[in-house]
């Protein structure tokens, strides 16, 4: 772990609260940020300090370890992980349901605070996962137009993320024939009331009729980037985007197009010269 783990101690007893301090110090991937005598300045603390791990004592006088948090909840912060200290094991069913990480009988004894830490440091763990799934998640969403959600869900069940295989060409019906275009060679797509326009390296424009949206599905993202509503570009013909007076922005592709980029689109668009 990189940088240490903040820490807020909180208990209205001076020894015990002395005594967690002592027993911290064992542990180098936490620091102490502040130590706190009773609710009230438990809450301002933990609002100044922002720390990730709070060890709270249960039973305090005017405002216990279940009212500070009730207290916190209603700040706009992030909530600190939450080890509960008490003396009295009847307290357990409450502190997990408040979602706490563990809880700790007094007196502390050195192997039940490590197994709590351990299970700290496990909890800590499944957060960023979540959270760098989320990442990627958001980004794969902006950069496919999937929705972020279903993409996250998909990765929570080990399946497929993004399609690896996508067709080599599409087949094009006109006035009973069917060409085969290339998808390698398409430089951008836009559409045309009901049919699509593709645009191909080689000068040509085929008609397809279908929607935007079900080609979309056949190209492989990675390489094909909507950057309208009614229009899809080839990442690899880009040249250059271009920012114009009127404050919108417009893609220059290396034949000498220049497409349109939307506002709902420019983010997408963006990640292109960024990966």
């Amino acid at each position: 772990m990189n940088n240490p783990l903040k820490v807020v101690v909180v208990d209205d007893e001076p020894l015990a609260r002395k005594g967690m301090l002592m027993r911290l110090q064992q542990f180098p991937e936490l620091q102490v940020v502040a130590e706190c005598g009773n609710g009230h300045d438990a809450v301002v603390a933990v609002k100044e300090h922002q720390p990730d791990v709070l060890f709270l004592d249960v039973e305090m006088p005017v405002m216990d370890g279940f009212a500070v948090l009730k207290h916190l909840q209603q700040l706009d912060i992030v909530m600190p992980h939450v080890i509960f200290v008490t003396a009295f094991d009847q307290y357990a069913l409450n502190a997990f349901e408040v979602s706490a990480v563990d809880y700790v009988l007094k007196p502390v004894e050195a192997s039940r605070l490590k197994a709590a830490i351990d299970k700290l440091h496990k909890a800590l763990e499944a957060r960023d996962d979540h959270k760098h799934k989320a990442q990627l998640a958001e980004l794969l969403g902006r950069f496919t137009g999937e929705d972020s959600r279903a993409i996250l869900d998909r990765i929570g069940n080990s399946e497929q993320v993004v399609q690896d295989k996508y067709p080599e060409a599409i087949s094009i019906k006109d006035s009973g024939e069917i060409t085969r275009v290339h998808v390698a060679s398409i430089d951008w797509v836009d559409a045309a009331g009901d049919y699509m326009c593709i645009h191909t390296n080689d000068g040509q424009t085929h008609i397809l009729r279908r929607t935007m949206k079900e080609l979309e599905q056949e190209l492989d993202p990675r390489i094909f980037v909507r950057v309208h509503r009614s229009a899809i570009v080839n990442v690899n013909t880009i040249a250059k985007l271009q920012m114009l007076a009127n404050g919108e922005h417009q893609l220059m592709l290396t034949n000498g197009q220049s497409v349109k980029v939307s506002r709902s689109y420019k983010d997408r668009v963006k990640t292109v010269f960024t990966s």
